[in-house]
């Protein structure tokens, strides 16, 4: 006999949800995808609309837009999804800019451009890439930060077709997605060139994915290769045998091409897209990478700007392996041990006989590795501090770049891709000048006798120059994340990662907690109590008062799934988000920090 008093009947899902109105989409760049149109809420109630605030340098915005790619093809009837351009960068606040990202990454829905973050402030976002959906009356229903959200929003927008659909507030038809006119040419968006044993140019054709090989003149065309078999190429390596490794950017793996025989054959990843807790070494073709984006040849290995996940791989091609070199996979500028080391969206790679030198793009820095893997910075702070300024290395700046070069008088070329600039920094001088300006969007450079040609991606080309006995004369520039901070009281802060485990769902607890928290500070001192690593969701820091302004970098993790007690092998589901959250410690602050992972704070 049970005395246990009956359990509660669970309220239908729109009962359970909160009734906040969605702000309006407001952006001075206006629209685009939608052939001219300015959309409003209004133009779209009846549809179930996901908001997807993006930034075109942040890769895991990229994962997003690919994790949705299905979702929005199987809802296209009742679904429309709609992003919200919002820069971190001062270059990515350009209009042509954002266009031509847009048409880069393949987005196939419309794009509101708000260089300001007017709607950014207006649904209280704190990170790129957040995600909102709002119902068919226009009321927002749910919010997640971050990545591997697809299986929730695609439970949650069944249940909004259904609800409804029943109710009568369900418009189904086409959305307001305009494509545009496709634009011919030889290139469009490469990526990363290397010169062949033949004198020959192979370069990443990534928005057609496909590699094209060049004559030497870097404009003939010879032949096009592995349609169907690359998405979004990017990095390219000349091996020893003569074969070309290429970093298959959106297919997490690397494959190698033939030049002779135009063989393509994959050497490393599944497929599928890294996660928390998966392997980070083994035979190469069983274990899962993410969004490699550069290679290089040093020291006997491959090795691989593991851009999805702020890391440094090896492949080694004698035993068939891979295997993480440095990084920890927490986004920043942390120099020291490879194995201690932080790395935020690592994206060139460039190796001397004792350096392997690393564009670390959301730092805007300058990076090295050494022969005893130790980790070194030459130029950069952090993820919000950035520009055009030259001289001394500890005081320059750069703007996202993606390539870097070695040149033969041990120097290296950086292609300081938001700046549209070539840079180069000594290490015997410690200088940074300017090589060339009034190039567009350059993502790497190849030497070619005398000359560097440079991949100017965002014109499509391939740009040669002479390098230059003299540097050029920039004015100097610096900015920083154009962010508002949030203000926070001295002394105790409550921080709550707000999550909520999709309908049919359930934390995974069979082999420990499912959830992890990391929280750190800029600078340090900013925190007196509460930094470091856990499982609760949740954090009493301990701000100090002495310190008036900084960021507080959280990482959140948590992984679900089905709920279902006959079934023995459940599909389950992470999620995850970093944060670095600009703060201002002043008396009327707040005492408590809530951040959303997956759901919406009570």
């Amino acid at each position: 006999m049970n005395d246990a008093a009956p359990a509660p009947t669970p309220a239908p899902a729109a009962a359970r949800r909160a009734r906040v109105r969605a702000p309006e989409l407001v952006g001075k760049g206006g629209w685009l995808n939608t052939g001219g149109a300015e959309l409003t809420l209004a133009d779209l109630r009846g549809k179930i609309v996901l908001v997807d605030f993006w930034t075109f340098c942040c890769i895991n915005c990229l994962h997003v837009l690919d994790e949705l790619r299905e979702l929005e093809e199987r809802h296209r009837d009742t679904l429309v999804i709609v992003g919200v351009h919002s820069p971190k960068f001062v270059h990515e606040a350009e209009h042509q800019a954002v266009v031509d990202a847009v048409e880069r990454y393949e987005v196939h829905h419309p794009v509101l451009d708000d260089p300001e973050l007017v709607t950014w402030k207006q649904y209280a976002v704190r990170a790129w890439p957040t995600l909102v959906v709002v119902d068919p009356e226009g009321y927002v229903v749910a919010q997640h930060a971050g990545e591997g959200h697809a299986n929730a929003l695609r439970t949650l927008v069944e249940e909004l077709e259904a609800e409804h659909e029943a109710k009568g507030t369900l418009r189904r038809g086409d959305g307001p997605y305009v494509p545009p006119e496709p634009v011919a040419g030889d290139l469009r968006f490469p990526g990363k060139a290397v010169v062949l044993p033949s004198g020959r140019l192979l370069v990443s054709d990534s928005t057609r994915h496909q590699l094209v090989e060049l004559e030497p003149d870097g404009e003939t065309v010879v032949r096009r290769i592995g349609e169907g078999e690359f998405r979004e190429p990017q990095g390219l390596a000349v091996l020893p045998d003569g074969k070309v490794v290429v970093a298959d950017t959106v297919h997490h793996a690397l494959r190698t091409f033939d030049p002779a025989t135009g063989a393509i054959e994959l050497i490393a990843g599944t497929g599928r897209q890294w996660w928390q807790g998966s392997p980070t070494s083994g035979p190469a073709l069983e274990v899962d990478l993410s969004s490699p984006w550069d290679v290089a040849w040093w020291r006997g290995k491959v090795w691989i700007a593991m851009a999805g996940v702020h890391q440094l791989w090896t492949y080694d091609p004698e035993t068939g392996t891979v295997r993480v070199a440095a990084g920890t996979t927490n986004e920043g500028l942390v120099d020291g041990p490879a194995a201690e080391a932080w790395f935020a969206q690592p994206s060139g790679l460039a190796a001397t006989d004792d350096r392997l030198w690393v564009a670390d793009s959301e730092t805007s820095a300058l990076r090295w590795v050494d022969t005893a893997d130790v980790v070194h910075t030459a130029v950069g702070t952090g993820l919000f501090d950035f520009g055009h300024r030259d001289g001394a290395a500890g005081q320059a700046l750069l703007q996202h770049p993606l390539g870097v070069t070695a040149l033969p008088d041990g120097s290296v070329a950086v292609s300081d891709t938001y700046n549209h600039a070539l840079r180069r920094f000594d290490p015997a001088t410690g200088e940074v000048t300017t090589l060339a300006t009034d190039l567009r969007e350059p993502a790497d450079a190849v030497l070619v006798g005398d000359d560097i040609v440079v991949v100017e991606s965002a014109r499509h080309r391939l740009t040669r120059l002479r390098l230059p006995e003299e540097a050029v004369r920039v004015e100097s520039v610096a900015h920083r994340t154009r962010r508002e901070a949030t203000d926070v009281a001295p002394g105790r802060l409550r921080l709550d990662v707000v999550f909520q485990a999709p309908t049919g769902q359930k934390l995974d607890e069979r082999y420990g907690p499912s959830t992890r928290l990391l929280v750190s500070s800029t600078p340090p001192e900013l925190l007196l109590g509460g930094e470091g690593t856990g499982t609760d969701l949740f954090r009493e820091l301990d701000l100090n008062p002495e310190v008036t302004e900084g960021v507080l970098h959280v990482s959140a993790m948590a992984a679900s799934c089905d709920d279902d007690p006959a079934n023995e092998y459940p599909a389950c589901h992470v999620h995850q988000q970093d944060w670095g959250v600009p703060v201002k410690v002043t008396a009327d602050g707040a005492a408590r920090l809530p951040l959303i992972l997956a759901g919406m704070d009570a």
